[in-house]
């Protein structure tokens, strides 16, 4: 059944149980009042006209009902009105059973409408009501004063009260829907924010898979292009060049099942002979060693400040500097092949760790130098990250220079360590 069909047969409900229940105490009282007219239940016993014309408006009354829902302000005078017929029929003290069909017309309207726009009406409905109130009184002998006070009590508490509880009843509805869309919308928050970092741990993702990539990769093609030279005049250079390529072919897929690691807490502990080393600066010593084993000419120098290396550096920041040397390192060797590259580790300064990587000019003409890309964008971001400053540029040899400054977490001054001893430029050469 269609939302239409289900509201119908609620207020065809409605009216037939309003309708049955007056009249049959209508009935009840014609009864009563005829059985034993000194009883005194009614009072003035109402004519046989009276009984008559209050039951057809008793039942006009219930039939109005059918449309509380579509017009409720109309319904609501129409039963208003029905209750000072009933007065002016001379029903008595039966006036009364004209009482449920107003209730129920100005608890509908109450909960169906602001009452910002709808009190011209109750207020019409209640003077209307009690006007009938008013006329019951009036055709009883009683004293007008006391009809009127009367009529006007009854008057707004037949739509006064049921207005009160429409009011309550819709308030309470409209702070469900306040929480419901409240609610809502914090689901639909989560899921943006969820959105978010998905899309960051993505970013986050494409960059180290760039840096481990862009690293290995590098020297397996400086490798490949001396095997090509080597494998007719050196046969025995060859080989052991291969036996390189497979080592750094090795490197990368250790690299890449240790960032995959990162995301399954059960290989978080696993260990063996392939396990990666620490990303941090400790380990840029063993990135340095395995490039001088592939055949790079690639120097360290570790300028100690008496306690362990990084020492106060947050892991984040041991990361950014650890992959900032891996990428200048193949950086240098893919733009400036044969050139000699140094690494410099200060870890002098209570305030920071220094980190630069310095390659000389390449011996080779043709290199390509100053190109931006994805690798220099990955260190100013990873920098930004941390609170580090990354100075890249030309040096005046015509070599390049990165160098990564990070602070230390324990002095509580990231993003306000001085800047590295230099101020070059901040384009950088990567493709």
């Amino acid at each position: 059944m269609s939302r239409r069909g289900r509201v119908a047969a609620v207020d065809v409900r409605v009216a037939v149980v309003t309708g049955a229940l007056v009249l049959l105490a209508l009935v009840v009282l014609v009864v009563v009042s005829t059985v034993a007219p000194e009883a005194g239940v009614v009072r003035p016993v109402p004519s046989t006209t009276a009984w008559v014309l209050g039951a057809v408006t008793l039942l006009l009354q219930a039939t109005a009902l059918l449309w509380r829902r579509t017009a409720p302000r109309a319904v609501l005078l129409a039963t208003a009105l029905g209750m000072l017929l009933c007065g002016l029929a001379g029903l008595g003290d039966a006036i009364g059973l004209a009482q449920p069909a107003v209730l129920v017309a100005a608890y509908t309207l109450g909960v169906t409408a602001p009452l910002s726009r709808t009190w011209s009406a109750f207020v019409l409905a209640a003077l209307i009501a009690g006007a009938g109130s008013v006329a019951s009184g009036v055709r009883g002998d009683e004293p007008l004063g006391l009809s009127v006070g009367l009529g006007l009590l009854q008057g707004v508490s037949t739509v006064g009260v049921p207005l009160v509880v429409a009011v309550v009843v819709a308030a309470r509805r409209e702070i469900r829907s306040a929480r419901e869309s409240r609610t809502a919308a914090l689901e639909r928050e989560h899921g943006a924010l969820v959105q978010a970092a998905v899309a960051r741990e993505r970013t986050a993702m494409a960059r180290e898979l760039h840096d481990i990539a862009a690293h290995h990769l590098s020297g397996i093609a400086v490798m490949t292009a001396a095997i090509g030279t080597q494998i007719d005049s050196d046969p025995a250079g060859a080989k052991a060049a291969v036996a390189q390529v497979r080592q750094q072919s090795t490197a990368v897929l250790r690299d890449l099942r240790s960032l995959v690691g990162l995301l399954r807490e059960d290989d978080a502990g696993a260990g063996g002979p392939d396990r990666v080393r620490p990303e941090s600066l400790a380990g840029i010593t063993a990135l340095v060693e395995d490039l001088t084993t592939a055949g790079r000419d690639v120097g360290l120098t570790v300028l100690s400040g008496g306690h362990p290396l990084g020492d106060g550096v947050g892991p984040l920041a041991q990361l950014a500097a650890y992959r900032m040397a891996q990428e200048a390192l193949a950086n240098a060797a893919r733009h400036a092949p044969g050139a000699r590259a140094e690494v410099v580790l200060d870890d002098r300064d209570p305030y920071g760790v220094l980190v630069t990587v310095r390659n000389e000019r390449s011996p080779r003409s043709g290199s390509e130098q100053g190109r931006d890309g994805f690798g220099i964008l990955g260190m100013r971001e990873r920098a930004e990250l941390t609170g580090a400053a990354l100075v890249v540029g030309p040096t005046a040899d015509g070599g390049w220079e990165v160098a990564l400054r990070v602070p230390r977490d324990r002095l509580e001054r990231a993003g306000q360590a001085e800047q590295p001893g230099r101020t070059g430029q901040t384009t950088g050469e990567d493709a």
